[in-house]
């Protein structure tokens, strides 16, 4: 895994919220193949300075949601198709709709919202 990954103490989101997300980021960006195997839970965590049971929920979410997959022997690897059971359609709208909500409350309008919205998504891509 060439992927660098920065946890912020400082910031209000939890630890394993900030490695799941970089992780997501790192798939969706292509930093992460699929297939590449994931650090073992206690090596990573002893990288970046973590708690060990941080890692192991953060690779257990992962596996929940679709993005890794975990075996006894080979440990945590990136799925070849991340694919979550649930309609994730359905959680991403409440997310966009709360994010929607959070810019109206803000003064952003449409034009920029909806233009944000693309550049986080070509951002996500690596574009």
């Amino acid at each position: 895994m060439d992927m660098i990954i920065e946890i912020n103490t400082q910031s209000l989101s939890p630890i394993y919220e900030q490695l799941r997300d970089q992780i997501v980021l790192g798939i969706a960006k292509g930093w992460l193949e699929p297939g590449e195997e994931l650090p073992s839970v206690r090596r990573f965590a002893a990288d970046l300075g973590i708690n060990f049971h941080t890692v192991n929920k953060v690779y257990s979410l992962l596996a929940d949601e679709g993005y890794i997959t975990m075996d006894r022997r080979k440990g945590a690897m990136v799925s070849s198709s991340a694919i979550a059971p649930g309609g994730f359609s359905k959680e991403l709208s409440q997310r966009i709709l709360l994010s929607a909500a959070e810019s109206i409350c803000h003064g952003i309008g449409e034009e920029e919202f909806i233009s944000i919205c693309t550049e986080c998504y070509q951002n996500a891509k690596g574009e």
